[in-house]
């Protein structure tokens, strides 16, 4: 077998020329034939036992080319991309130049490669100080949904409806002057303001008082899930039982020991405050890492092929699909909620793509510059780490040199993160 690699015209793409001997594309052609000989019906023979002579016969020889390329190809292509150093980012684009028993089976593939990457600024960068500090507002902003997760409901008797209170009514709804299916209930939980119900119903309850019956307007929203009242007027006859206010408990030392393992208001409003300082910490951590990164992508010009932008896509496709699989839906069903065909949502995904292959790239390009490593200790705790969160055996996964290698090239990135951080102005 002989092979030739060249460039083409284009930046980060090469054409590898093939020349398969007669004998081994014989020999897949065989191969072949025994494999999907129990496919061919010939008269005067059993089912799958007719000799190849007598297939190829009836036939043509042809009929088993495609699947004899597809036999010998592939092993072919990726020890001779691999001997000759070339990264491929893309699928091949085949053309056969030659493929006939009896010949040497002759083709070429154009594949584009991984760019090299000459990097721009990474150290020394300006970055900005991100700050967030934790103020006396934020502190009684947690307190006070901690006193409401704990209010109680008591019943209010002296006054009409007000948004916020939760109301107990009975209900039904006619359009066109007929009850429609679904629109009656009784002693029906109603909390005025959580916007539950048909835009304008909860605000024409406040007002009313107990005992009281009112007929309440309204219009379906023309994307209502019903479509026989989508866009439609209707009529809902009310009728209010009760009205009930939530009572928050005061923020003292009795809340404090009711809500927490603290003895104090005092002890739990530290304790607040210590948890948003740690949020603000990671925050502000964050994103001087997502400036940094910018920063340093914005310094280096990378040619990415359309290969590594698609393979990208592909990427996030399949973890759109695997995030839609948790919650009961394929990946068809999605598309059809947000109108959009697949094409369509990878359009939307491009620029996105784009930025992920330069941002790995560059990172990759900083490791490699910086010769930086990730220890087995390291590798070993990011392990132990994903065993205790997916609950799996750590040792199991120890043994997994696939996913040892994943890992270790995260750990290189976040090093390499850290280091341009460490490295930057911050001001």
């Amino acid at each position: 077998m002989s092979i030739k690699v060249e460039k083409t015209d284009k930046n980060n793409e090469v054409k590898l020329s093939f020349c398969i001997e007669a004998s081994k594309f014989e020999e897949a052609i065989q191969k072949v034939y025994v494999k999907s000989a129990k496919y061919f019906n010939i008269p005067g023979f059993r089912k799958g036992k007719a000799p190849y002579k007598i297939v190829e016969k009836q036939y043509g020889a042809q009929i088993f080319y495609e699947d004899a390329f597809n036999e010998v190809v592939p092993e072919v292509y990726e020890k001779e991309l691999k001997e000759a150093g070339i990264e491929a980012v893309s699928r091949p684009n085949i053309d056969i130049t030659q493929m006939e028993k009896g010949k040497d089976l002759i083709f070429t593939a154009v594949v584009q490669t991984k760019p090299e990457v000459t990097l721009g600024k990474y150290k020394g960068i300006n970055l900005k100080k991100v700050e967030y500090n934790v103020e006396d507002k934020d502190i009684d902003h947690e307190i006070y949904h901690m006193r409401e997760r704990n209010a109680r409901l008591i019943n209010v008797e002296d006054r009409p409806v007000e948004s916020g209170d939760t109301t107990i009514i009975d209900f039904e709804g006619f359009s066109d002057g007929v009850a429609f299916e679904g629109g009656k209930a009784e002693n029906h939980e109603l909390v005025i303001g959580s916007n539950t119900f048909i835009p304008g119903f909860e605000d024409q309850i406040i007002g009313m008082k107990i005992r009281e019956e009112k007929d309440i307007n309204v219009t379906f929203p023309e994307e209502y899930f019903s479509k026989d009242l989508a866009g439609k007027p209707a009529v809902f006859k009310v009728k209010l039982h009760e009205i009930k206010k939530k009572e928050l408990p005061e923020a003292d030392d009795e809340f404090a020991k009711d809500v927490s393992e603290f003895d104090t208001i005092k002890e739990l409003k530290d304790s607040i405050k210590e948890k948003l300082e740690d949020e603000n910490k990671h925050k502000a951590e964050y994103e001087t890492e997502e400036e940094a990164i910018k920063t340093v992508c914005d310094n280096t010009e990378i040619e990415i092929p359309s290969g590594m932008v698609e393979t990208e896509t592909d990427n996030m496709i399949r973890d759109i699909e695997q995030r839609l699989s948790y919650q009961g839906l394929n990946f068809e069903q999605y598309l059809k909620m947000m109108n959009k065909t697949e094409a369509d949502l990878r359009k939307e995904m491009e620029e996105q793509a784009l930025k992920q292959v330069k941002t790995k790239l560059v990172l990759e390009a900083i490791v490699k510059a910086e010769n930086i490593e990730a220890s087995e200790e390291e590798v070993k705790a990011k392990i132990e780490e994903m065993a205790q969160t997916y609950g799996r055996d750590a040792k199991e996964l120890e043994q997994n040199e696939s996913l040892k290698k994943y890992i270790a090239e995260s750990v290189k990135t976040e090093k390499a993160i850290h280091f341009i951080v460490e490295n930057a102005k911050i001001k």
